[in-house]
């Protein structure tokens, strides 16, 4: 990426690097706060991608304080004084937590998640929030507490959601790395949205204790999003590992992320899904620019095939509809029942609410087997191929005033969703999915790819993905037009 002389050569390190320097101390906490407030400063109001920001005087007081553990030895680790927002749906003791709702505008939780714990513990400076839509239903980060978030390539688009305040911080490069959670694509969708790597790992593999239910609640999970497969890794390394609060967590440390990323992919097989055999409608130009990034993968001694899932694609889609419905009238389903506050949530909320209310038992039983057979159908899948590809979305960013695209290509979308079924292949399978950047279309707005690794094979796919990443180097190659423009 080409230096800017107009931008702090700290806040356009990526974060490992900038990780080493505060190590070595060849650079203070503190000077990386005031240049990293300075650029939110400068940058965010186009976007309105961090919320909640904390007080310029507690930030540099923390950063100090991290500074003062240096010069005593003392050293948390590689994000020891690093600037970090956290997404408005996790828990943030002290912090406002709204989840984009009216009803939580001034919720100040008194504990932090378990994968915020972390963070702390790992030396990162909370400074604020990252945004989110409205419970983070849908893919379109806005809410009636902060407003809409814009694509960092295209401000007057969206960023995507539900982790777009995360991923248009991090390509606007407001902070070195950003967390953010996923149960229909919001670590991959605004990812791919907004040029840069989002992971969402294997099921259990970041512990997570935010909700009331530790156990029926299977869809969403915390992941990382950086500017590259290295800080990702590097955060995935902070945010997993087993806890006994989160009675489904994978029990491995995730020191295994911190290590190298290199490997031999020579041979490794690839199985394109493509559309599904035409099922699922796309933006003129998705498909073409995913086709094209095969060069990248064959480049590193890949091999690409057409495959065919051999599942229902439809069955996968009602699969989804119920499980979500479900869940969601159980998150949300107190709040609906009483009108002054059903009154405060967005259509779509009450939408998914009153569908769930419908459901039965056995409506949700029958769901959860067809989800299983499509993990066995996955699963056969690789038998034959190592790795699974798809588009990351359907659409390129849309414009950040429409709540949601009613149509693709003339296809009409029949719920606020629709437009985004390309995701729950990767989400209902529990595997670990990687977005990775694919380029921009004539109007220079970006696209990505999911990688879909095996069971538990998450630093498979990062392994992939990184690889990936040295043959193709959008985000390098392509910084965001704002800051190119500041030179």
């Amino acid at each position: 990426m080409s230096q800017n002389n107009n931008i702090s050569e700290l806040v356009q390190l990526q974060a490992h690097e900038l990780a080493g320097l505060i190590r070595q101390r060849e650079v203070s906490c503190h000077e990386v706060m005031v240049d990293y407030l300075g650029h939110i400063e400068r940058f965010n109001p186009a976007v309105n991608a961090i919320v909640s920001q904390q007080p310029t005087e507690q930030l540099l007081a923390e950063a100090d304080a991290r500074d003062a553990e240096l010069a005593r030895g003392e050293y948390r680790g590689w994000m020891h004084g690093l600037p970090h927002a956290v997404k408005d749906l996790s828990l943030t003791r002290g912090i406002r937590t709204t989840l984009g709702s009216p009803l939580y505008r001034d919720y100040l939780p008194e504990r932090d998640g378990i994968m915020v714990e972390r963070l702390r513990a790992a030396g990162a400076v909370l400074i604020g929030k990252t945004n989110t839509p409205e419970f983070g239903l849908g893919s379109q980060s806005y809410n009636p507490v902060f407003g809409a978030t814009g694509c960092a390539y295209d401000p007057g688009r969206t960023a995507g959601g539900s982790s777009g305040g995360a991923a248009a911080a991090v390509a606007l490069q407001l902070v070195p790395v950003a967390d953010g959670s996923d149960m229909m694509g919001s670590l991959r969708n605004p990812a791919a949205f907004n040029n840069i790597i989002g992971f969402r790992p294997s099921q259990g593999r970041v512990p997570f204790d935010d909700s009331a239910d530790l156990f029926i609640d299977q869809l969403g999970y915390e992941g990382p999003m950086g500017r590259s497969v290295r800080d990702v890794a590097l955060l995935l390394s902070v945010q997993a590992g087993g806890d006994s609060r989160a009675p489904l967590s994978i029990p491995e440390s995730g020191a295994a992320f911190a290590g190298p990323l290199e490997c031999d992919l020579k041979g490794a097989r690839l199985g394109w899904l493509g559309d599904f055999n035409g099922y699922l409608p796309m933006q003129s130009g998705v498909l073409e620019l995913c086709r094209r990034a095969f060069a990248d993968f064959e480049a590193i001694g890949c091999t690409v095939e057409e495959a065919d899932s051999g599942f229902s694609p439809e069955r996968l889609w009602e699969c989804w509809r119920t499980l979500r419905h479900w869940m969601v009238a159980g998150s949300l389903g107190e709040l609906y029942a009483d009108p002054q506050k059903r009154a405060q949530l967005k259509p779509e909320a009450c939408w998914e609410v009153e569908n769930g209310l419908r459901l039965s038992a056995v409506d949700v039983y029958r769901a959860s087997v067809a989800r299983s057979d499509w993990y066995r159908a996955i699963s056969k899948l690789f038998e034959r191929y190592d790795y699974l590809l798809l588009p990351s979305a359907q659409v390129f960013p849309f414009d950040k005033n429409l709540e949601w695209p009613k149509e693709i290509e003339g296809v009409a979308m029949d719920t606020y969703h629709r437009w985004m079924e390309v995701v729950i292949p990767g989400t209902l399978s529990g595997c670990p999915v990687a977005n990775v950047p694919v380029g921009f279309n004539e109007q220079g707005l970006p696209m990505g790819l999911q990688i879909i690794g095996r069971h538990h094979a998450d630093l498979a796919v990062l392994q992939l993905a990184h690889a990936y990443e040295q043959a193709s180097r959008w985000y390098q190659r392509c910084p965001p037009p704002l800051l190119r423009s500041e030179r």
